[in-house]
C-alpha cells in the first residue's frame, strides 16, 4: 500500500514527538512502537563492525536500548528532512547533542553530520510504520566527543560504563560478513547510470 505526502508529512510528526518523549523519559525504548514487526535497524561503527537488528522487539532491546546505555540526557534534534513519497522513504539530519555544559556554558555535541534514512511502510490497518533504518555518523567526532566530556570530569557514571564495554561483545554487533541484512536495504531503489568511457589517448583528447 502506498504512502501519500500527506501520510509521510504526519507520521513523521509523530516520530519527532515521540523522539522528544523519549529523550524527556531517558528511555528510548518507546521509539520500537513506530516499526514494523519484522523491521531492520543498522549502522557501521567500522568497516568490520556493524550493528543490526531483526525485528521491531531486537529494535527495542537492543537499538534503541542497549546501545543508548549511557545517553541519559542526549538529544538528537532533526536539523532537515527530505521525503520520497515515490518510493516510502524518508532522510532525516541530526545533531547529537550531550546536554552537558563545558565550563564556558557551551553544550557538548557531536560536531560531524548524522542522519538517518528510514523506508516507510502501510501496515494492514493503513498505519505507517517504519520497515527499515539505517543511520551515519561521525564516528572520530563522537569519540573526540566523549573523551572530551571523560577529559573534563564532566562525564556521568553511565557514560563511563559505556565507554568501557567492549563494542564487538554487545548483542547486535557483526562483523561485516555474518551480517543478518544487509547495510544497504534491500528495497532501497538503487539508480545505475552508464557513463561514456573515454578510450582517447591524451594526445588524441587535446587535438
Amino acid at each position: 500500500m502506498s504512502l501519500t505526502r500527506a501520510q509521510l508529512d504526519a507520521f513523521w510528526q509523530e516520530w519527532l514527538a515521540a523522539n522528544r518523549e523519549a529523550e524527556r523519559r531517558g528511555d528510548w525504548s518507546i521509539l520500537a512502537d513506530c516499526y514494523t514487526e519484522n523491521a531492520t535497524y543498522g549502522w557501521m561503527y567500522t568497516p568490520d563492525e556493524h550493528f543490526m537488528a531483526i525485528g521491531r522487539e531486537e529494535i527495542r532491546k537492543y537499538a534503541v536500548g542497549t546501545e543508548m546505555a549511557g545517553l541519559e540526557g542526549w538529544h538528537y534534534d532533526y536539523q532537515a528532512t527530505v521525503m520520497d513519497e515515490t518510493n516510502g522513504m524518508i532522510v532525516g539530519f541530526w545533531k547529537q547533542r550531550s546536554g552537558i555544559m563545558d565550563d564556558a556554558g557551551q553544550e557538548y555535541e557531536v560536531l560531524g553530520i548524522g542522519g538517518s534514512w528510514f523506508g516507510v511502510e502501510a501496515e494492514a490497518d493503513g498505519k505507517p510504520h517504519f520497515a527499515w533504518q539505517r543511520d551515519w555518523f561521525d564516528l572520530g567526532s563522537t569519540a573526540h566527543t566523549f573523551l572530551s566530556i571523560l577529559g573534563a570530569g564532566k562525564a556521568p557514571p553511565g557514560l563511563q560504563a559505556r565507554m568501557s564495554v567492549d563494542g564487538k561483545s554487545q548483542p547486535g554487533h557483526y562483523s561485516a560478513a555474518d551480517l543478518p541484512a544487509p547495510l544497504w536495504p534491500p528495497k532501497a531503489p538503487v539508480i545505475m547510470r552508464n557513463l561514456p568511457t573515454d578510450t582517447a589517448s591524451p594526445g588524441e583528447a587535446a587535438q
